[in-house]
């Protein structure tokens, strides 16, 4: 036997009770002479390291009696990894001797904890000390880059690897494609892949699975991950939950049960990431109950896990289970997340739960989650879109750090509320603070600007949003559409329509209501008809659209057809908008009997809309008795709704029945109830300056006044007769003719003609809502007063007058010329648009000034005026 000293490696009497486990732990031998010694002191001073019992392994580095380069190399790795980068950078300064190892430890370290700038400063100043950086130092760096996005920084370093041939090292090949995927360059890192014919192992197979997946490409991560298995190449719990990922986003269920199988044969059906993407994936595939029973058979309860099957809940709108969830989540006291309370909250923005919401909010306060920008972003949006938009504002304005969703959440809340101005207001806030605007917001602020017409400032967002180099969306294209469409703006709705290159069903079907709300309803049964030929099937509000369309454009027929098409071709179930556009049509072309058949004949029981329908057609064609019916439907399914009460009362009065207009007005006293009223508005410099009948709280109102007081001479030699048989109260022809004479879009005109330059177009707009289905509830007057004017402005060649709500004022004319005979005038032209065509109606056949064939209504060129 070989004779060697036989003591055993002492260390001083102050370590060796702390080192007996580390020595139990090591194999040491008895040693012949000193080196020996040293290499058993790194050997422990390396598995001191590597527990993390750094402070120990100082201690022992400091008491060595001789430090070698592996001593050095170990302590600086240390400190480096733990990430105690001060201690390491010091301890580095005193290394004697700085090798690869040395540099690629600290550069490690740096990479570990983001330190982009001192990781290539110190990778910069190894090449400069005369070290050569090897496959460990680029695939630190590598790692830095993909976590970090740096995708120059990648490419320079890739650069590097090919000047040094190491550009073929799988590792740092796998870095590379790692990288490339991680920075949305999937096509790089495909070519990289397949460069590597041979020599690819598990890891790089598992990145180019997961940067497929990472990229959105799922099917291309489905084909890789069966690859990987036809070339025997194992799977781990790294690639596993990579193609679950794939399978999610493309909901290939299918495909997700055959993983399964190989994640239960391979062994890793217990690992707690596998099992978390594979709850994830069949909770997004919405197989919700094969999501729980694998849940349920955890060994460890992973909060990850939990969450997705939260989300997947509320995915399936299974807001229920989703609460469920979270409480048995509460009831395993298990650790919460800032991500379980945002998944939890969203339960709540569709529930309109309020009570159980403030419970959450508190909870949340309680464990201390109430700082987490995530949460605080979630609660935002919860608030706006349970109404509250006080609460919503209270959580935004003590938030201390705000991103573009916070302000998203609540410009979307207050736009959705109806609070559109606020909407507009916060916007600019947010634009102030130096926050840019994303995809979502500008859709959300375009809706708001459509809502309100604020033309001017709608285009400043469009102009913006152009400047802020976003790529266009299909959200976006939307609303931009729609708030030409609703500013009037027609031309510029079709040229936005003309330039998206992706269309689905709301891009058309936006247009559509955007030319029959502009009185072009034959252009919008053309769209429909482009829409069907490209194979785009219409939906529900498709059909809503088109049947408005008809009924403004006089289209009765068509409007018939569409309407049964629904059904029988599209298998679509007339709704309450339906039959109301169908009462409203049938109204409007004078078969009131069909209307009342179709009223008697409806599966559905009439809402108020249809009722609301049904009394503006029976006021246009005088049928008091049905009125009277429809009213009283009305005031039962709306008893403060203030419109059914006017329109009734307006009936009354049109047959001097003032007894019965006294009791519809103490009716509505006795209920509380007042009649909103009626506004008229316009938008110059970017003010939008709004009037009401007999305004006088403008600045410029005596100016005003007296302009109007200039016209209604004028336009009264035009033609323009006051109809006084909708006047409210019984008094003598001069008193009624007085109380119209300042109607709102009379001042609102006025003032355009004060302020707008000459030439330059003339928008007004009115508050008319939804349930006033006839163009003719805004009154005759009007029509006549600005028919007139424009034949005063014809002979005068002044300006341009586009007022959104003209055109179905034509469509009227044209569609009830019967009742109006009374009303014509010698010589006096009314212009309306059908289609393409302009057509004009004179007062007597025969005598017409530019016409001697009209017959009372011609086909013309359009005259200059509304040209």
């Amino acid at each position: 036997m070989f004779k060697s000293n036989s003591r055993i490696l002492k260390f001083p009497r102050k370590l060796n009770f702390r080192y007996r486990n580390v020595q139990s732990a090591c194999f040491v031998r008895k040693v012949p002479n000193f080196v020996q010694e040293k290499f058993n002191l790194n050997r422990v001073l390396n598995a001191l390291s590597k527990s993390g019992r750094i402070y120990e392994a100082r201690q022992l580095f400091d008491e060595m009696p001789e430090r070698d380069e592996f001593s050095w190399n170990t302590m600086v790795a240390a400190y480096a990894n733990s990430g105690r980068l001060a201690e390491a950078r010091k301890l580095f300064g005193q290394v004697p001797v700085k090798s690869s190892i040395t540099w690629n430890s600290l550069i490690s370290g740096c990479c570990q904890c983001g330190l982009k700038i001192e990781a290539f400063e110190l990778f910069w100043e190894m090449q400069f000390q005369g070290r050569k950086p090897n496959q460990y130092t680029m695939g630190s760096l590598l790692r830095l880059c993909s976590l970090l996005t740096m995708l120059r920084r990648g490419q320079q370093i890739h650069g590097y690897a090919v000047k040094t041939q190491f550009d073929l090292n799988v590792y740092v090949v796998t870095g590379l494609v790692d990288m490339y995927a991680k920075c949305m360059c999937i096509l790089e890192a495909e070519y990289l892949f397949n460069m590597m014919p041979e020599r690819k192992n598990h890891v790089m197979w598992s990145a180019m699975v997961a940067g497929y997946s990472q990229n959105g490409n799922g099917y291309k991560a489905i084909e890789c991950f069966q690859d990987m298995r036809t070339e025997g190449v194992e799977c781990n719990q790294f690639t596993f939950p990579s193609v679950l990922t794939a399978c999610a986003a493309v909901a290939a269920d299918s495909f997700g049960v055959q993983v399964h199988g190989c994640i239960v044969r391979s062994g890793f059906e217990a690992n707690v990431y596998v099992k978390s993407a594979l709850v994830d994936m069949y909770a997004k595939c919405s197989d919700l109950n094969s999501a729980w029973m694998v849940l349920e058979n955890m060994e460890v309860d992973d909060v990850v896990s939990w969450n997705s099957m939260i989300v997947g809940c509320v995915r399936q709108g299974c807001e229920e289970e989703a609460l469920a969830v979270f409480q048995k989540m509460h009831q395993r006291d298990m650790k919460l997340d800032e991500f379980t309370y945002p998944s939890v909250l969203n339960c709540f923005a569709s529930m309109k739960d309020m009570r159980n919401a403030r419970s959450i909010h508190c909870l949340i306060i309680k464990t201390g989650f109430e700082d987490y920008k995530l949460v605080n972003n979630a609660l935002v949006d919860m608030y706006a879109k349970q109404g509250s938009s006080d609460c919503a504002t209270q959580v935004f304005n003590h938030m201390p750090e705000k991103d573009v969703v916070t302000w998203t959440s609540l410009v979307t809340g207050y736009a959705c509320n109806g609070s559109y101005e606020e909407a507009l207001k916060l916007f600019c806030g947010m634009r102030t603070a130096g926050i840019y605007p994303d995809h979502v917001i500008v859709a959300s602020i375009l809706s708001a600007c459509a809502e309100l017409t604020v033309w001017e400032f709608g285009q400043q967002v469009h102009a913006n949003f152009i400047k802020s180099g976003l790529q266009s969306s299909l959200s976006v294209d939307n609303s931009l559409l729609s708030m030409y469409a609703k500013c009037g703006c027609i031309e510029h709705a079709r040229q936005v329509f003309d330039s998206m290159q992706v269309r689905n069903v709301i891009t058309w079907t936006a247009l559509i209501v955007g030319y029959a709300q502009n009185g072009k309803g034959r252009d919008s049964i053309q769209i429909y008809d482009e829409m069907i030929a490209g194979g785009t099937k219409p939906d529900y509000v498709t059909f809503i659209g088109l049947l408005f369309a008809c009924s403004h454009a006089g289209l009765s027929e068509s409007g018939c057809s569409y309407f049964e098409s629904m059904d029988k071709v599209y298998g679509i179930k007339p709704g309450p908008e339906h039959y109301a556009c169908m009462i409203d049509l049938l109204g409007r072309s004078g078969r009131l009997a069909e209307a009342e058949k179709l009223l008697n004949q409806m599966v559905l029981q009439p809402d108020a809309a249809i009722w609301k329908s049904f009394l503006a057609a029976c006021r246009v064609h005088g049928n008091l008795e049905l009125a009277v019916r429809a009213a009283k439907n009305l005031f039962e399914l709306e008893p403060m709704n203030a419109v059914p009460y006017i329109l009734l009362s307006n009936m009354y009065s049109a047959a001097n029945k003032w007894e019965d207009v006294a009791k519809i007005r103490r009716l509505m006293k006795s209920r509380g109830i007042s009649k909103e009223p009626g506004c008229s508005w316009m938008e110059t410099n970017s003010t939008v300056h709004t009037f009401m009948s007999e305004d006088r709280s403008h600045l410029k109102a005596a100016e005003i006044y007296a302009k109007i007081d200039e016209i209604i001479p004028l336009i009264k030699e035009a033609g323009y007769v006051p109809d006084i048989s909708f006047a409210l109260h019984d008094t003598d022809e001069k008193g009624k003719e007085l109380s119209l004479a300042y109607h709102s879009e009379k001042l609102a005109l006025a003032f355009a003609l004060l302020t707008v330059p000459p030439g330059a177009p003339i928008r007004i707009f009115k508050n008319l809502r939804k349930e006033n289905v006839h163009a003719e509830t805004i009154g005759r007057n009007v029509f006549n007063y600005y028919i007139s004017y424009l034949v005063f402005l014809r002979r005068m060649k002044q300006r341009w007058l586009p007022i959104k709500l003209l055109h179905f004022l034509f469509f009227f004319l044209q569609q009830h010329l019967k009742h109006w005979e009374a009303e014509r005038r010698k010589g006096v032209h009314i212009y309306g648009l059908v289609g393409r065509e302009y057509f004009a109606y004179c007062g007597v056949e025969g005598q017409c000034v530019q016409n001697s064939n009209c017959k009372g209504r011609t086909s013309l060129a359009a005259p200059s005026a509304i040209r």
